[in-house]
């Protein structure tokens, strides 16, 4: 059920982009128990005007490889669940597709489950 919202600069190459997607996803499966199946993603690269951060917010000095994530997804999961989700993100993200952990940026979205459609005009998680 997460949407995931990826931004980041112009100029990565596709391969850098598919590392990218399939390292949050398999992150999100590790911790958070979502099904493989389960992916919905858009990424999104803008160039310098349109992608903003400060390069030194709470002491972490960031990058132009900076990385915004932002992930929709039911609410309820425990403070410590959340944060092991940062740090594998974080983690997948160092491994592949060589992101620095410093600029790698995530926000959730919790929402609840009867306001996901999936398709046919339907609320699948609604009870």
């Amino acid at each position: 059920m997460p949407l995931v919202r990826i931004a980041l600069r112009k100029g990565t190459k596709p391969e850098f982009r598919r590392a990218l997607a399939d390292s949050v996803h398999r992150a999100m499966v590790e911790t958070i128990g979502i099904p493989e199946q389960d992916k919905f993603q858009i990424l999104t690269e803008h160039d310098e005007a349109s992608l903003l951060y400060d390069p030194s917010y709470l002491g972490i000095s960031r990058s132009d490889g900076v990385v915004l994530i932002q992930i929709t997804l039911n609410a309820g999961r425990s403070v410590e669940v959340r944060k092991a989700l940062f740090a594998r993100i974080a983690a997948r993200l160092g491994e592949s597709p060589g992101i620095r952990p410093e600029d790698v940026f995530i926000n959730l979205v919790e929402t609840q489950k009867e306001n996901w459609s999936f398709g046919n005009g339907l609320a699948q998680y609604a009870t």
